[in-house]
């Protein structure tokens, strides 16, 4: 009986070891993908506090000691001046692990409280409005990169978000360009499913922040695309990767956007037969 906790403890720990490795093969392999860090890179992550920055953070510390390329990491987190809002948390975890780390202090939270009505969502803005603060930090402190933690299940959500409600085919991209030009976005966490990130959170005992301010909204269309995943998930296991992959096996011609693919000059080609394959299949023997 006393091998029993033994043998508990050492699968627990073989699982813990190769969830890790499993996430930081699928960050290594989405950087590669997308060519996100260069050498000389200076990479600012997003920090907010949540289960996805820490593994983010977490992911690339560990990835910049074995990287084929050099490149400088820096954590910055936005304190949106929210109620409550722990501000000691981070400091003490980012000096503790020896990260360089800076805080943004903006009050967005009196702006969006402000011009959003009470119980109407407030990510949006919010969003923006974060976006913001830290895009100009990053111009300020001669960022490259721009890190942030979205996983595969957010970039679905985002997907079928703008399929349901904004009738265009577009998600999240791993990497993308800011629209002044200014700035890369990447998204490393982007071959990761939200499942094992949780899991990775709690093993790893991130001081979590909750979000307060958009979190704590029901009812949102993100929300509701969430659990129809989840849904669709349990149905049929790895439906929601096999979307993930077709989201990188695009095929214009097979859709109907005429700015991708040129269906109005589209034809028959002429098709070239073969004389001599024509008379013998005719039953007249070609000429020698």
């Amino acid at each position: 009986m006393s091998a029993q906790p033994a043998d508990a403890a050492r699968k627990h720990q073989y699982e813990a070891s190769k969830l890790t490795k499993r996430l930081r093969h699928q960050v290594g392999q989405a950087i590669a993908d997308f060519n996100m860090i260069e050498d000389g890179d200076k990479v600012m992550v997003c920090l907010s506090g949540g289960k996805d920055s820490y593994t983010l953070l977490d992911m690339l510390l560990s990835l910049q000691v074995k990287a084929p390329v050099r490149f400088e990491l820096i954590a910055v987190n936005l304190d949106q001046k929210q109620p409550g809002f722990p501000e000691h948390v981070l400091p003490e975890y980012l000096t503790a692990r020896g990260v360089p780390f800076h805080i943004i202090e903006q009050d967005t939270y009196s702006t969006v409280t402000r011009v959003i009505p009470e119980g109407k969502t407030m990510c949006s803005l919010c969003s923006r409005l974060r976006r913001g603060a830290l895009y100009e930090w990053a111009a300020a402190n001669g960022v490259t990169k721009i890190a942030l933690g979205h996983h595969r299940e957010d970039i679905l959500g985002t997907f079928f978000l703008n399929l349901f409600y904004q009738a265009q085919l577009k998600a999240m991209p791993p990497k993308l360009r800011s629209d002044d030009g200014r700035h890369v976005v990447i998204r490393p966490l982007a071959y990761c499913k939200e499942s094992d990130i949780a899991v990775y959170a709690e093993q790893q005992q991130f001081p979590i922040i909750p979000c307060n301010l958009c979190g704590s909204q029901e009812n949102l269309q993100r929300k509701a695309v969430k659990r129809m995943l989840e849904d669709w998930e349990k149905q049929q296991p790895g439906r929601s990767e096999n979307i993930f992959r077709a989201l990188g096996s695009v095929a214009p011609s097979q859709l109907a956007d005429r700015k991708l693919f040129d269906f109005a000059t589209l034809g028959a080609r002429e098709v070239t037969v073969r004389t001599d394959a024509h008379q013998w299949l005719a039953g007249t023997p070609a000429e020698s």
